[in-house]
């Protein structure tokens, strides 16, 4: 099985970017949907972003859309969150999944890395 490991978080001001890291241990992410997703301080955790390794192709939360870029990279099989012109609300634990297919509930998750957007 896969294991996501995140890295790259940070505490930036508002209007700053920051770029997430996404690497798999164990295996490859090939034949999966990898995904990032957020939970703010009392609040459940939400969907940002995912690409399908194999086949291409982004999708992304409305919230994010224009500002965050998701991509894979196969040489060193890792996928990149780049978070651009970040806002205060972005504030969160940032987690990757990767998922075979269904429900991102059955998917592999990583332990998550901070991510602070001050003022």
């Amino acid at each position: 099985q896969v294991q996501p490991v995140e890295s790259g978080g940070g505490l930036v001001q508002a209007g700053g970017s920051l770029r997430l890291t996404c690497a798999a241990s164990g295996r490859t992410f090939s034949g999966y949907f990898v995904g990032w997703f957020r939970q703010a301080p009392g609040k459940d955790r939400e969907f940002v972003a995912h690409i399908r390794w194999s086949e291409g192709g982004e999708f992304y939360a409305d919230a994010v859309k224009g500002r965050f870029t998701i991509s894979g990279d196969n040489a060193k099989n890792t996928v990149h969150l780049q978070m651009n012109s970040l806002k205060v609300e972005d504030t969160g634990v940032y987690y990757c999944a990767a998922l075979r297919s269904g429900s991102w509930n059955r998917a592999y998750w990583g332990q998550g890395t901070q991510v602070t957007v001050s003022s």
